[in-house]
């Protein structure tokens, strides 16, 4: 293990640019906060007693920041009582960059995502923790009943699941569809590129501060693969 790999949380170097470090590092508080919603005030203390080492290294910073993301997984896995949750893949989006994404039949998946998937912008978007973004059909559904004209994909969502409780979803879960595996981080904060989607462009009804459970997930890939829609999901702590 080194600063820029390492076999335990799966950390990889080469896969993050100086911008990428530098945004992470910048959000660590926020994704280390995610992966700790819901849990006890006492659980939550002890694990983020030990201060995180961010200095003048940003590979080695940023490594130590998504270490304590596996940590508090891992902790909390043992502590918490999660039912895992089954589901499905409904559908898969993608596009060449920004939103719509557009249907695609079958999603080949590495660790930068689904292969033919691109970001517009790489200022808030691309990061590794968000390489894959998730949504909920019900979600979707119930959003479409308010009058919403939000689809499958519009607001750049590349896998859309069904039957998982979505009011669940937090940060360091896995996400498991056949040999894929996902490590969900942080909530995607809406922005006005997704407003067509939303009665008089009110994009905000997604924000995970201000309506937790409604939002779409970002999820790191453990490991990579091919995923249909009908593939069974499941979710675990």
């Amino acid at each position: 293990m080194t600063a820029s790999t390492c076999h335990v949380c799966g950390f990889d170097g080469a896969r993050w640019s100086p911008g990428d470090l530098e945004r992470t590092l910048a959000h660590s508080d926020d994704l280390i906060g995610y992966a700790l919603e819901g849990a006890g005030a006492e659980f939550a203390r002890r694990a983020v007693v030990e201060p995180i080492t961010v200095d003048d290294d940003l590979l080695s910073s940023t490594h130590s920041v998504m270490h304590r993301l596996h940590d508090v997984a891992v902790a909390r896995r043992a502590a918490d009582d999660f039912a895992p949750m089954v589901g499905r893949v409904d559908s898969l989006q993608a596009s060449g960059g920004g939103v719509p994404k557009a249907p695609i039949l079958e999603a080949e998946i590495g660790t930068a995502g689904v292969s033919v998937d691109a970001q517009g912008n790489r200022k808030h978007h691309g990061r590794p923790w968000q390489a894959i973004c998730l949504y909920s059909t019900e979600r979707l559904g119930e959003l479409r009943a308010e009058g919403h004209p939000i689809t499958a994909g519009s607001t750049g969502e590349n896998i859309t699941i069904s039957g998982v409780d979505w009011s669940l979803m937090r940060g360091g879960l896995t996400i498991s569809i056949g040999e894929v595996r996902l490590f969900t981080s942080s909530p995607a904060a809406p922005c006005q590129k997704i407003g067509d989607s939303f009665i008089d462009r009110h994009w905000n009804r997604i924000d995970h501060a201000e309506r937790p459970g409604w939002a779409r997930w970002y999820a790191s890939v453990l490991a990579g693969g091919t995923v249909i829609p009908g593939d069974t999901v499941t979710v675990t702590a």
